[in-house]
């Protein structure tokens, strides 16, 4: 049971990861990890530390990344509905600086495997969401990274949200572009 169905990026590495649904009159079961389908499909990660958040509608949060314990992350909204958006900072990638979106949401049950060295936000679309993901490493708060959300040299195509719609924390407005990283 529990077989996945597996979508490569333009950017390698990423991957969009769709689960087999078994559903009925009565709802519905999936398995949202199995270590040896996802070895199969050539993520091959040893997760340390499961995170869930919640956040309200328009809340965007990024662009996160781990310095020097950089982390593989498999995300998947709970409930509700996210724009997520992984940016490549491996520097001798042929993909360095690029982006890749994707929706997530509990009606689709996709989920995204970030490997290690990309930045990570999402904004979300729906009412609120819950945002559930694993880790490769544990969380060290002295060891976070960011880039700012709008960032031109990036470009991020982020939904059609009004900026002064949106909810960014002040530490998330902070974060310089990838023009500073890159130093």
């Amino acid at each position: 049971m529990g077989k996945i169905i597996v979508e490569e990026c333009h950017i390698e590495g990423l991957k969009v990861v769709t689960p087999a649904v078994y559903g009925d009159e009565r709802g519905y079961f999936m398995e949202t990890y199995n270590c040896n389908d996802f070895k199969a499909a050539g993520i091959d990660v040893n997760f340390v530390q499961d995170n869930q958040s919640r956040s309200k509608k328009n809340v965007l949060r990024g662009l996160h990344y781990q310095i020097n314990y950089p982390q593989d992350k498999l995300v998947r909204v709970v409930s509700g509905e996210v724009f997520d958006v992984a940016v490549d900072l491996r520097k001798e990638s042929k993909t360095y600086g690029q982006w890749y979106g994707v929706v997530l949401s509990a009606e689709n049950k996709k989920q995204f495997f970030i490997p290690k060295n990309f930045a990570h936000g999402f904004v979300v679309l729906s009412e609120s969401a819950e945002f559930a993901y694993k880790c490769s490493d544990f969380y060290h708060a002295n060891d976070e990274g960011g880039l700012i959300w709008n960032d031109p040299e990036i470009g991020i195509q982020w939904p059609n949200i009004e900026e002064d719609e949106l909810i960014i924390s002040e530490k998330d407005q902070m974060w310089s572009g990838i023009s500073e990283f890159k130093k």
